[in-house]
This record gives structure tokens, sequence and C-alpha cells, in this order.
């Protein structure tokens, strides 16, 4: 199949593996720019005009984690420098400082399982009352929610059903980056090869029991850190397959890997703007309306230059806190991304942490929460349902 037949196809609204695989070997030129063209018209035709954003704060819960993935500086072992799990009290301290900035989310990420290898993990949970870090996290979000009015969205890697029911309760949203449905990132020397928690079929058991209990889901890829064009395809076609089954994936970010002068990988390629471009604008031709992210901050001062592929969303923004996972890359202040996004002709919007696609619909929000996201919401966003 030639790539003019494949786009030809995909602007009808018929998208194949094969015709993804196509469309993303775009190359530089007349195939690039037609392929950014019809994700963009797309997303016009379906979103509008207006980008959206989530004003949070982000709290680092702890950076003790068991996966030593090749690309990650947010993870620690104990009695490393910068090691920490938060107290309570540091927890609510940020919380309470966002509120008065006006932030309506916060977004909690920490390490996956700690305590299943450090001692010191298991003793500070004992201190604190917990025996897992999940159930700590349940903890921190009821009291985030409770005495902050912040929507907690927990993001902790792996979850059983379990702990997704008792997240539900306090925390109306959800998220775990699929990153790659490729096995062969797991083997050695691959960077999820010492990741107990990144086996595909892992991660994917977690987004489909969210699916299942109906939690509005964030998910993701994590491109250029080994996987093939054809193994991109694969993930996007993985989180569709399960949207279409459970309706519950909010949103779906398209992260590009930066390297950094500490992690096993700092030598490894980055992956151009024109590759991620050319992702963003396959995401969206595959994923249609859904709702896909880019975080601004890791394209530098080009960012504007993504919305031409196809985005809809720049993600969680924060007036407060770093992003602790790429703490180098500093997010844009709200006012300028407003402007830079204005001047390529959309307005930025604020959204909450559960996307107006879900505040309406009883069945994605646990009756407990129901009447307090709704009260925070903004009703005038055209895709918001009842």
């Amino acid at each position: 199949m030639t790539f003019d037949e494949a786009l030809t196809i995909a602007r009808e609204g018929v998208i194949t593996r094969e015709i993804a695989s196509t469309l993303i070997r775009a190359r530089a030129g007349d195939e690039f720019d037609s392929l950014l063209h019809a994700a963009a018209e797309l997303r016009d035709r379906l979103k509008g005009r207006r980008i959206t954003y989530s004003k949070k704060v982000f709290i680092p819960l702890t950076n003790l984690c068991r996966d030593y993935c090749g690309y990650c500086t947010f993870r620690k072992d104990p009695g490393d420098a910068g090691a920490h799990t938060m107290t309570p009290d540091e927890v609510l301290a940020v919380a309470e400082a966002g509120r008065r900035l006006g932030c309506k989310e916060a977004l909690f990420s920490l390490g996956d399982r700690p305590e299943a290898i450090f001692p010191e993990m298991r003793e500070t949970l004992a201190r604190l009352g917990h025996r897992t870090t999940l159930s700590y996290l349940a903890e921190m979000c009821e009291r985030v929610l409770n005495e902050t009015g912040l929507l907690p969205h927990a993001n902790p890697g792996l979850m059983g059903r379990r702990d997704l029911e008792t997240l539900r309760k306090f925390s109306p949203s959800m998220g775990l980056m699929l990153e790659s449905t490729s096995e062969r990132l797991t083997r050695t020397g691959m960077p999820h090869d010492n990741a107990p928690d990144k086996p595909p079929a892992l991660r994917l058991k977690t987004i489909e029991e969210a699916g299942r209990l109906k939690i509005p889901f964030t998910t993701g890829i994590l491109i250029g850190i080994g996987e093939t064009l054809e193994e991109r395809v694969d993930s996007l076609f993985a989180i569709r397959e399960l949207h279409e089954r459970y309706e519950h994936i909010q949103e779906v970010i398209i992260q590009n890997f930066r390297a950094k002068p500490e992690i096993p990988m700092r030598a490894h390629p980055e992956p151009t703007m024109t590759d991620h471009a050319r992702t963003i604008a396959v995401a969206r031709l595959v994923l249609w309306d859904m709702n896909v992210q880019v975080p601004p901050n890791l394209s530098d001062d080009r960012y504007p230059f993504l919305l031409k592929a196809g985005l809809n969303d720049w993600g969680g923004i924060s007036p407060l806190t770093p992003d602790f996972i790429n703490p180098e890359k500093p997010w844009p202040h709200i006012d300028r991304l407003a402007e830079r996004t204005a001047g390529e002709g959309f307005e930025l919007t604020e959204r909450l942490s559960v996307y107006p696609e879900y505040v309406g619909r009883d069945e994605f929000i646990d009756e407990g929460l129901r009447a307090r996201v709704r009260l925070m919401a903004d009703w005038n966003h055209p895709h918001i349902r009842s």
C-alpha cells in the first residue's frame, strides 16, 4: 500500500494496523505535511479549537522503587541522595499551597512496590500505620480530598482490583503509562530488563481492570526507548481495543524520551521533533475521538509546533511544583502556554483531572465523589455529557 492510498483510507475513518504502519513512516516533505494536516483536521472536527490542561500540584509520595528502568531519574534506592517518602504533613502542605494558587488536581506519582525489596520502606510504612505503599497512597488521597478539596489523580504503577476499588472512592481518575507492548524491551540490555512491573501483559491487565471498574483512566506510550515503529503502532491499537471494550481511557499521552546524563540510556538518541509529530498524528488517526495529550515541557520551546499534529491536551501544568519525573524540564508558565497556544489559533481551556466526557456519567464517578466533581466542573464545556 502506498502512503497516499493509506492516507485516503484513513481520512474516511477506517484505519488498520497496516495503514497506521504505512502512515507512521511518512517521509519529510509532502507526506509528512499531509499526514499532519489530516490529523489536525480530524482533531478540529471532533474536538474543536480548544486545547485543555489541568492546573495541578505534583506530589511524589515516594521515589523508592523496585524497578530499574534505563531512562528513569525519578526512582531511588534507600540511602541514595534525594531518596524520600513524604510524610502526611508534607503531602497536605503541598496540596494546601496548591489550593491557594487555584489548583484543582493533586497528581500522586510514586515508585512501584518499593516495600517488596526494601526493608527500609517496610519500616517506614509500619510507622505510618500501613503495610503497603498503595494503602498509604489511599489514605493520602482521602485526606487531600477531604482536607484541601483537590481532586487526587493516582498514578502509582501496577494495581490489582482491590486497590483500584479502594482508590476509586477518593481518586476520581487514575493512570498508568503502558509505555510499550513490546516484550522485547524486557530482554537483557533493554530498558525494562530489570523492571518487574514493566512486562506489557501486567500493565495491560491493570488498564483492563480499571475499565471493568469504570475508572476514567490515563495511559500512553513512551517513544524513542528502542521500540520499532511497528511496536509503536501495536501499542496504540492495544490502547484503542481496551477503550472500545470499556470506554474508560480518558486520555492517551504520546511522550518522547529525553536523555539525561545520569541514566543508563544517556547516550541513546532522542526522537526527533518530526518523529514525535508523526507519531502524534498517527495516534490521532488511530484513536479517533480519544483525547491525545503531549507534555509541552519535554519539547522545550518548540512545543507549539506539535499542535499541527492533532493533539488536544497539554496535560497537567503546575504553578507550584516541578515535574519530578523530568525536573530539568520546567513546565511553561500557564499564561505563556495560553499565549503560545493562541498564537497557533487555539484557546487554552482548563479542565479537571477527570475529563469533561466523564463528569456527567454516573457509572464513571463514585457516588461519594459525584457532587464534588460536578460542582468543580465547567458545565459550559461542549464535551460534558450527562
